[in-house]
């Protein structure tokens, strides 16, 4: 399979599956960190029993979401501590001082933070998407011949041709609806959605995904059926060939240097991870970048560790009706806040009736400015290399938690390796799409 078809098959993983798409820096390994992992799947499968698994949607949603929920907690554990477990929740945090123009969050070295530049920040224009917006035409009614027609989407230099057919008593707003359907459901890179003009008229919209203007083009896609297999006439029919915004790249001074980006989230000295959230009010006015002060970095990183455990409850709990080894998940990551609940307890974290855990800000406040940060951490360590270890192992074998018939157990001393008994939920990258 060609690089071009297994990039479309994981975006329908991750669209399908995914609880979110989200990838971080965390996300990138060494080989020889990939080595460990493989090396750990063989591990874990040379004694392990064969079976014949629940393959149902559900379970196959249910295995995916999982793995992906525990690596989003996994990235939330290395993002309060870096690669580096020494140097548990000691990640610098930093600060805007307004968010409403931008936000920005430390990416660099714990090592260098005392080098870290502070910066203001004025934004002037922010990176905006291409958007074609067709023709407002009557609901009810249809110009266009029942037949077969087709049209072209160039995007990101590939050329993508879309049919549909259209039957005796479709109507504009039908076929509109299906065409958005098919090509958003296609994950090209665009985003469809039908407007309504409250006088009973729909249009088609046609938004790209990414912002900015690629250097050297003059858009981010076009549409055509000059040169389609089809019937031609529905791309002038629906108006969606005409450009009606272009896109734009973000226009920000720096420390009063102008600057531009295609996105609004880019970094900064490779310190900062800015995102621009609005224009300035007026010429001037600025966003303050910097570090916080330890004893806020250190807040904040334990509020983030919370807050990654409870996402990783709620996630597993959403499958409780159609799951029933997710209460055993659940069990199991209770289970380890419980043993560590006198730690937690003293620094104002406390365990709630559904498992998720609480923070008394006052409190945590208080033991975070007047007590040293070993006294913090030190409690906090072991409790959060369980949550480490736990969400290594559920990314590894998330199919241990998806029913199952056990069929035969290998013979003790004499099982031979299987690393892809774990990986069967990689095939679901493909069910439903090849």
């Amino acid at each position: 399979m060609n690089t071009i078809a297994l990039s479309t098959v994981y975006n329908h993983y991750l669209t399908t599956y995914a609880p979110n798409g989200i990838n971080s820096q965390y996300d990138t390994h060494k080989k020889s960190e990939l080595r460990g992992v493989y090396n750990s799947i063989v591990k874990l499968n040379k004694e392990a029993p064969l079976a014949i698994l629940d393959t149902s949607r559900a379970s196959q949603a249910f295995a995916v979401g999982i793995k992906e929920s525990a690596r989003a907690l996994h990235n939330t554990i290395a993002s309060v501590s870096g690669r580096d477990a020494e140097s548990l929740l000691q990640k610098k945090t930093a600060f805007s001082t307004n968010e409403d123009i931008a936000t920005a969050s430390y990416i660099g070295d714990a090592k260098n933070v005392d080098d870290a530049p502070s910066f203001s920040i004025e934004v002037r224009r922010l990176a905006e998407p291409q958007v074609n917006t067709g023709n407002y035409l009557p609901d009810e009614e249809i110009s266009l011949a029942p037949d077969t027609y087709s049209f072209d989407v160039g995007i990101n230099s590939l050329n993508y041709e879309f049919q549909f057919l259209i039957n005796e008593g479709d109507t504009n707003r039908n076929v509109q609806d299906r065409l958005a359907r098919l090509i958003n459901n296609a994950e090209i890179g665009l985003s469809a959605e039908v407007l309504e003009d409250g006088e009973g008229n729909s249009s088609l919209k046609l938004s790209s995904k990414t912002t900015g203007l690629p250097s050297g083009r003059d858009a981010v896609f076009h549409v055509s059926d000059t040169n389609t297999s089809k019937l031609s006439g529905a791309v002038d029919y629906l108006g969606i060939g005409d450009i009606t915004r272009s896109a734009a790249n973000a226009e920000f001074l720096i420390n009063g240097n102008e600057r531009t980006a295609s996105s609004n989230h880019f970094t900064v000295e490779k310190v900062y991870s800015v995102n621009l959230t609005g224009l300035s009010p007026s010429e001037g006015d600025t966003a303050e970048i910097g570090i916080k002060p330890d004893h806020e970095s250190l807040k904040e990183n334990i509020f983030k560790l919370v807050g990654g455990y409870n996402e990783f409850l709620r996630s597993t709990a959403a499958y409780f009706d159609s799951q029933p080894k997710s209460h055993r998940l659940m069990n199991e990551m209770t289970g380890i806040a419980s043993v560590y609940a006198g730690d937690l307890d003293s620094l104002g974290i406390y365990t709630e009736e559904n498992g998720e855990l609480s923070i008394d800000d006052e409190r945590l406040s208080h033991v975070v400015e007047f007590a040293d940060n070993e006294d913090i951490t030190e409690p906090l360590k072991d409790f959060t290399q369980a949550l480490m270890r736990k969400s290594s192992g559920v990314s590894l074998n998330p199919m241990n938690y998806v029913d199952k018939i056990i069929v035969a157990y290998k013979n003790p001393g004499h099982g031979y390796s299987s690393p892809y008994v774990t990986s069967a939920y990689s095939g679901m990258m493909f069910n439903s799409y090849c």
